[in-house]
């Protein structure tokens, strides 16, 4: 076995600290990205806020084209229904924002940070109901899209129920 000279040593320990002090910085700094970009809950609240007033209008599009026979004006106010149902809702419901304003005061209730599997399977339930909508109104079944807007309607008004206060 050979002899490592003593400075070999010393240049490796050098070398060692300053991967591992690169590296502590590197994760530092990450960590700072991080809670930099986490987002405010007032911005959370915004959001959803600004995401159900999407689906209220929507909603509101599709049962105004449905009286009007209008399929165009269904199938594309049923995507975007769909879209923000899908997009992770739940997401915008952290602990954080049981309480607060975003454009207003939160009307979220404590259930919904209380029971989120009930809260989660709603979501689920409504992302589910919202798919089927825009897949039947691409189909351009009237009959068949009316009935699934109905079970649309429903699951809104059961989170509703549920998880939001009214005045």
């Amino acid at each position: 076995m050979s002899k490592v000279p003593a400075r070999f040593h010393s240049c490796n320990r050098a070398l060692t600290s300053f991967v591992l002090l690169a590296g502590f910085a590197v994760l530092g700094a990450n960590a700072q990205v991080v809670a930099q970009s986490a987002p405010r809950p007032e911005a959370l609240i915004k959001w959803r806020q600004s995401a159900f007033q999407v689906v209220a209008w929507n909603s509101g599009r599709i049962k105004a084209a449905l009286a009007n026979g209008d399929a165009q004006e269904v199938r594309t106010a049923a995507a975007a229904l769909a879209g923000v149902a899908n997009s992770g809702l739940t997401t915008l419901f952290p602990a954080t924002t049981a309480q607060g304003k975003g454009w207003r005061e939160t009307t979220a209730r404590a259930e919904i940070f209380s029971d989120p599997e009930k809260f989660r399977a709603l979501t689920q339930e409504f992302a589910r109901e919202a798919t089927e909508l825009a897949r039947l109104a691409a189909a351009t079944d009237q009959a068949a899209t009316g009935a699934q807007f109905a079970k649309v309607a429903k699951t809104c008004k059961s989170c509703h129920d549920k998880f939001r206060q009214t005045d």
